[in-house]
């Protein structure tokens, strides 16, 4: 594993080497944050879009899989999962230089399909393992409940696997239908949160009467 967390570590910083290279070419000022329609509603320092963003990626990245490999129930948490965690910040970190470096250099990106299109993938493949992971105090619906009750833990992510993989699809069409992404992304997010902790709080208190 620490061979991929050096490889993905690397993955993070990446962009570094890009905006080095762009460096002449891109303006003092860099648009680094985008509404729903995917026009710049913020702007940040050269210096800061180039090495503020991946490093604090890369510090995000560092925290995670210090989490997952020190956790106290590390046995429980698979190669994949922890694969999925050592992946996630990488990806954030080149779509994020995707967007932004053409962007500031006056080229045309959909940014707002792009980061649905992102966004549900990452939901239908996080859906997808939710099933498979093991009670753990690092990755998955950590609640007082399900931490102590096994079978919470397993029917509750189960349900959330399901959920996150059809709230992903969403995402995705929607990415290209284009009907109201705010209020899709937002509602999506909501239910995809919501309705676990929910399902899990209902099992608990059932089993308590």
């Amino acid at each position: 594993m620490k061979r991929n967390l050096l490889l993905t570590s690397v993955c993070v910083l990446l962009p570094v080497c890009a905006g080095i290279t762009l460096w002449g070419r891109l303006p003092e000022r860099v648009p680094t944050h985008f509404d729903f329609s995917g026009t710049p509603d913020g702007w940040s320092g050269r210096a800061f879009a180039v090495f503020g963003l991946p490093l604090f990626l890369l510090a995000v990245h560092l925290t995670c899989a210090f989490a997952v490999f020190h956790d106290p129930k590390a046995g429980n948490v698979s190669g994949k999962i922890r694969a999925l965690v050592l992946w996630i910040c990488p990806a954030v970190s080149l779509f994020a230089a995707a967007m932004v470096y053409p962007n500031a250099l006056g080229y045309s990106v959909d940014i707002t399909l792009s980061g649905m299109l992102l966004t549900g993938v990452l939901f239908v493949v996080v859906g997808n393992y939710l099933p498979k992971c093991r009670q753990n105090y690092t990755v998955g619906i950590k609640l007082p409940w399900t931490l102590s009750d096994e079978d919470n833990w397993n029917r509750t992510h189960r349900v959330a696997g399901a959920l996150w993989v059809a709230g992903g699809l969403v995402m995705i069409v929607d990415a290209f239908v284009r009907f109201g992404q705010m209020y899709v992304f937002i509602g999506v997010t909501t239910l995809l949160a919501a309705v676990p902790i929910a399902y899990s709080a209902a099992l608990y208190v059932t089993r308590r009467r």
